[in-house]
């Protein structure tokens, strides 16, 4: 996913985030992101979240890393819980088999609470989230 010029951006641990001009949030991983999170940095991510957002939830294009394993059910879990604060609607956008079949498990033992749904491209992710931005 490529960054708009222009845009102002936002340096998460793991992830640069910016919205464009419908206040729809894109998410990219950062080329030297590591692969595992502790407790403290996902709730430190969540908490600048909420700041740069103003503490509203918002609409969400997530482009994944490959990676391998998936987290322990205890951060899953921290993960969700947290989505929930911020996550009006997300869009996951993944060329990865690997990322989409760890994405898909993850999903089917725990629906989110917000609509989610699995994309390989940009363009229509970004389409289909805006039905959520109200």
């Amino acid at each position: 996913m490529e960054i708009p010029k222009g845009v102002k951006t936002y340096e998460l641990r793991s992830s640069i985030l910016w919205f464009d001009e419908d206040g729809i949030a894109f998410s990219s991983p950062k080329p030297d992101a590591p692969l595992t999170s502790t407790n403290e940095e996902i709730k430190s991510d969540i908490e600048r979240f909420l700041e740069i957002t103003g503490g509203k939830k918002v609409c969400i294009v997530i482009e994944t890393a490959s990676q391998g394993a998936p987290p322990p059910k205890a951060q899953r879990d921290l993960v969700e819980e947290s989505l929930n604060k911020v996550v009006k609607a997300l869009a996951i956008v993944t060329t990865s088999p690997l990322s989409k079949m760890l994405a898909n498990l993850f999903f089917s033992f725990k629906p989110p609470v917000y609509p989610t749904k699995m994309f390989t491209n940009v363009e229509e992710a970004t389409e289909w989230v805006k039905q959520y931005n109200n």
